[in-house]
């Protein structure tokens, strides 16, 4: 042994948790933050469900993708749930959103 120390997973993990809090994007700090948990969709979907928030594995495996993002009022609640689910500041996921994006015919 050369006296040098390891870098555990569960630290790397934390680390690069604590960046993407930062920095995000929105979607890679979420799945990183469920990750870092331990748990999976359908018990985060459970725990959801048991303060009053519905949410379905599709859209948070979509959150999670990047495919879409909470934006409706019912999503954004589900998200401080979410926050408070894994362990995390109040609004760090929710500041990682930014502004809304333009929707309808003429957003671009």
């Amino acid at each position: 042994m050369t006296g040098q120390r390891t870098v555990g997973q569960k630290e790397v993990n934390a680390r690069e948790l604590g960046r993407l809090l930062e920095t995000g994007p929105f979607d890679e700090a979420l799945r990183v933050a469920i990750r870092a948990r331990g748990l999976g969709l359908e018990r985060i979907r459970y725990r959801l469900r048991s303060r009053g928030t519905a949410v379905s594995l599709a859209t948070l495996s979509h959150w999670q993708s990047g495919r879409c993002r909470p934006e409706r009022p019912e999503s954004l609640q589900a998200l401080e749930n979410l926050e408070d689910i894994l362990g995390l500041p109040g609004g760090v996921l929710r500041r990682l959103l930014g502004s809304p994006r333009p929707r309808g015919r003429h957003s671009g």
